[in-house]
């Protein structure tokens, strides 16, 4: 952009276009380099035989323009260095039809239910996850559904936390949990991995680091001596099946709370009403 304007001041204009580089100057000073730039040095490209051969009142005419076009650029949601950092959302699963349904795939439904909800889509690959971006409200969003299998999930996470620069505090990781009541979620700011092969490799691929969220999702524990590794595996019957429905709605209403409101009032509030549901819950078969 600076190149740009000392190329407008190099022409022997008359006073009202020497202002005119001197805003431009100004303009280029204030902004960092980004892809809109390169929009207005297009603009500027195109007009510039005109901003040359003409009389200044067409300079001032193609600065009107490029005001115009730098405004729409500015107000329009995008990712870049005017947005608030975003979040990073990441739902545990395995990919493929044969696990599709499967009580250790609830991280892969929270992520398609939030997205449809949100209508983001999720369908490009990057760092090894199925991949979508967008926004609720002003919040800027990263969704993804690593592809590594659940026992690798972190080295798609990481790569992607550290793609976008993001700290822990703005990654947030979706799993299935057999310690609480199929159903009933919780929201918290960090923990330990609870034997849970996913969380545990996000956790050695942050360097043993735990300060990342976590929406945990009930799934129940396996009846009688079942091997947990064939319940995890299972599809939910009819009734599970209900109240993993109702939990996925009730956990895209919490992750828009976290997204208006910050994760420590959000889990308060969300934390608060599904304590009384774990409480309904927590005798019921499934």
């Amino acid at each position: 952009m600076y190149a740009w304007s000392l190329r407008f001041r190099s022409v022997d204009l008359e006073t009202d276009s020497l202002k005119v580089v001197s805003i431009l100057q100004g303009i280029s000073k204030a902004l960092p380099e980004h892809a809109i730039i390169d929009d207005i040095r297009d603009l500027l490209s195109k007009e510039w035989n005109v901003t040359i051969h003409c009389i200044p009142r067409t300079v001032l005419v193609c600065l009107e323009s490029l005001a115009l076009l730098f405004e729409r650029m500015i107000t329009r949601r995008c990712f870049c260095s005017f947005a608030p950092r975003p979040w990073l959302f990441v739902g545990l699963g395995n990919p493929g039809d044969k696990y599709k349904g499967t009580r250790h795939n609830v991280g892969f439904e929270m992520i398609d239910a939030f997205a449809e909800a949100q209508g983001i889509e999720v369908n490009s690959l990057n760092c090894k996850a199925i991949f979508g971006q967008g926004f609720v409200g002003d919040a800027p969003l990263l969704l993804a559904k690593p592809q590594t299998y659940m026992n690798l999930s972190g080295e798609s996470t990481r790569a992607l936390a550290a793609y976008y620069k993001l700290p822990l505090n703005r990654v947030i990781v979706f799993h299935d949990d057999m310690d609480l009541p199929c159903g009933v979620l919780r929201l918290q700011d960090k923990g330990g991995h609870g034997s849970h092969n996913g969380l545990k490799s996000v956790i050695y691929h942050f360097w043993g680091n735990r300060e990342f969220a976590r929406l945990r999702i009930g799934i129940g524990k396996p009846p009688g001596q079942m091997d947990p590794k064939a319940f995890l595996l299972q599809k939910f019957n009819v009734l599970a099946r209900e109240r993993i429905d109702t939990a996925l709605q009730e956990g895209v209403e919490g992750l828009k709370l976290l997204l208006s409101k910050g994760l420590t009032e959000s889990a308060r509030r969300f934390n608060t009403e599904q304590k009384y549901k774990h409480i309904r819950l927590q005798t019921m078969p499934t």
